[in-house]
């Protein structure tokens, strides 16, 4: 797409699928490289201007089979990459069961990841 650069991580092992970020290419954005590749998630880093705080931006697939292993390595994932104080996670995460407006949940792996994605202290690793 022209004005922005591309940043993607295809999906491993299956036919199609996986993820990916369009960032306008008049930021100052870098992909940052991750250790775990069993997670479908990439990660950019994009410049703040003059004074202002760098923003990090997120974006992840979380097929609705995944299990608590694969919970854990997207969730220490996460807390290598969220030192940034302006975080942006998107994507499905297929966890249909919270409610967003409460932000409340009955299942044990919706819980885990409300407490992760709002409460940094979680990344006590």
């Amino acid at each position: 797409m022209g004005g922005y650069k591309l940043f993607r991580k295809d999906r491993q092992g299956r036919r199609g699928g996986g993820v990916a970020q369009y960032i306008r290419e008049s930021l100052d954005s870098v992909e940052l490289k991750v250790s775990n590749n069993k997670v479908e998630c990439v990660w950019t880093r994009i410049k703040g201007k003059a004074n202002k705080a760098d923003n990090l931006m997120g974006v992840s697939y979380r097929p609705s089979n995944q299990d608590d292993e694969g919970d854990e390595l997207f969730y220490k994932q996460l807390a290598d990459v969220s030192e940034s104080p302006a975080l942006i996670l998107v994507g499905n995460f297929n966890l249909s069961d919270i409610s967003w407006e409460l932000n409340t949940t009955e299942k044990r792996q919706s819980r885990r990841f409300l407490e992760c994605t709002e409460d940094i202290s979680c990344f006590s690793w």
